[in-house]
């Protein structure tokens, strides 16, 4: 590290300023004990020296750091939503938060025991894929709030969507709209496909139709191999397990020269940043990353600060309608007919 590289301290600004590195301490404390000129000139001091405090050795030297751990699949864009949310949520209750990813190669214990590592006073984790034991043995350490998954045991907070809503939404809206072979492309072994796969048979039956299960998984790769599989019998409507399922499906029908949704509707699940983008519009089943971000941090903030035992929310999730779904084409061709003349 260069000399320009190196960072400023306190006795940097002391020099600067003429006065004592106490003075100093002082006045960016905030504490008593400073005439209104010498903090003046420390501050000028600190401002032309680029003089930024070193948040990590102040938390060091108190008993509480007042960061909250929060892991998340790097390779999950509504992952970054639901951060996003949590930052500022946790801003306004007094905390930091401090991010660990699960990417290639670096598996979620060790994301996990990364925030520990820091002094992280209590993990978020972003459907987390840990064994219900290992959930456990973390939350002997510090308090434990699961995002999006609720099978977690006793120990553990969880903040998670109705997913039997979300679904039933879904068929419903399809239903409504006139069709009647729907397909559900399936997450594969990601966190709450289970509860979907179960969710949409247990929908489709009680329209009397028949649930139609497709393997798939999270990404736009597994909708595209699902797509690819479904062309031999192709339905009118798909449910995918996620929004990036969804747009895989949507180039693999448009790759086989049909229209979405003139000739297959598609539905996705999330209501990412992806669905919401203009050339997309992809109607998709809501779980509102904001309010899952505020709700986990309000659980593990409680958890932190009282003496409140776990507990499990469930939010419920809402449908966005958008321009990927609509009556099936043999529908809408016998709606326009109808609209024709009546020769006499």
């Amino acid at each position: 590290m260069t000399e320009q590289q190196r960072r400023t301290t306190l006795i940097d600004v002391a020099h600067a300023a003429g006065v004592s590195r106490a003075l100093v301490s002082i006045v960016m404390r905030g504490a008593p004990g400073a005439s209104e000129s010498s903090r003046q000139k420390v501050l000028q001091a600190a401002q032309d020296l680029g003089y930024r405090p070193d948040s990590r050795a102040r938390l060091l030297r108190s008993s509480r750091t007042r960061l909250l751990g929060l892991s998340f699949s790097s390779s999950q864009p509504f992952h970054t939503e639901i951060v996003d949310a949590a930052y500022a949520k946790a801003s306004a209750k007094g905390y930091e938060i401090a991010l660990s990813a699960v990417a290639n190669g670096r598996p979620e214990s060790r994301a996990v025991e990364a925030l520990l590592d820091v002094g992280s006073e209590a993990l978020l984790l972003i459907a987390p894929t840990l064994s219900t034991q290992e959930l456990t043995r973390y939350a002997g350490q510090v308090p434990m709030v699961s995002l999006l998954r609720d099978d977690v045991g006793d120990r553990v907070d969880s903040v998670s969507s109705d997913n039997y809503a979300g679904i039933r939404m879904a068929v419903d809206h399809l239903t409504s709209l006139g069709h009647r072979r729907i397909v559900h492309v399936d997450g594969g072994t990601a966190v709450s496909a289970d509860q979907r796969r179960a969710a949409f048979s247990a929908e489709m039956l009680s329209h009397g139709l028949a649930p139609v299960t497709v393997h798939g998984g999270p990404n736009e790769e597994d909708g595209l191999k699902a797509g690819r599989l479904l062309q031999s019998d192709m339905p009118t409507a798909i449910i995918a397990f996620n929004d990036r399922s969804a747009l895989g499906i949507i180039e693999s029908l448009r790759a086989a020269g049909l229209q979405v949704p003139f000739d297959v509707s598609v539905l996705g699940y999330d209501d990412s940043q992806f669905a919401r983008l203009s050339y997309v519009q992809l109607s998709s089943v809501s779980q509102d990353a904001a309010l899952l971000a505020a709700a986990a941090v309000d659980r593990a903030v409680d958890r932190i600060e009282g003496t409140q035992p776990p507990s499990h929310v469930v939010r419920t999730p809402h449908l966005v309608v958008r321009n990927t779904t609509a009556s099936p084409r043999f529908q809408q061709s016998a709606e326009a007919a109808a609209l024709l003349p009546t020769k006499v």
